[in-house]
């Protein structure tokens, strides 16, 4: 194997590595995985364009994963908020618990969010309607829109990935 194709062979793996880092923490509140795979595929983008690498094709199958990154960017806020809405959660409410889980996540770790976030958004809650069961409805809403969240981010993140191979496979 030439050093060049030795390279490019070694730029592949490192970009598959970032990528697949990127895939496995989004189950991680505030990570941003897949910024992380969007900017693995850009940095073996600007490293193709380098080498002289980069046609045509190539751009298009970019083009579609920054699209699927634009998507995964906002897809989790709307789909946790939009569970939330539904189970009437005020939009101050919601706040306080977005702010204490990146709080928490900042000073504690990162999983520490996936414990204060419900449980801030539960007391909250408690407060404005002294009724625990609707305060449980919401914490539970947060939850489930967290799950579908990171089902929604892994499919995106996965298509991401599956375009970056294909787009090293042609």
């Amino acid at each position: 194997m030439t050093p060049a194709l030795w390279i490019e062979f070694l730029a592949q793996w490192i970009t598959l590595t970032f990528m697949l880092v990127g895939l496995i923490g989004l189950v991680i509140p505030i990570f941003p995985g897949i910024a992380i795979i969007w900017l693995s595929a850009l940095a073996f983008a600007l490293f193709q364009a380098f080498i002289g690498k980069m046609g045509g094709w190539d751009w298009f199958l970019f083009a579609l994963i920054t699209i699927l990154m634009v998507i995964g960017s906002v897809v989790d806020n709307i789909i946790i908020a939009r569970k939330l809405r539904e189970t009437g959660t005020p939009w101050k409410s919601i706040g306080i618990g977005y702010v204490a889980g990146l709080i928490s996540s900042l000073f504690l770790t990162p999983f520490a969010a996936l414990l204060i976030t419900p449980l801030a958004l539960y007391g909250a809650e408690y407060w404005r309607l002294r009724n625990p069961r609707g305060a449980f409805d919401s914490a539970k809403g947060w939850l489930i829109g967290f799950g579908w969240t990171v089902l929604a981010l892994f499919a995106i993140g996965a298509g991401m990935i599956g375009l970056w191979l294909l787009w090293i496979w042609l």
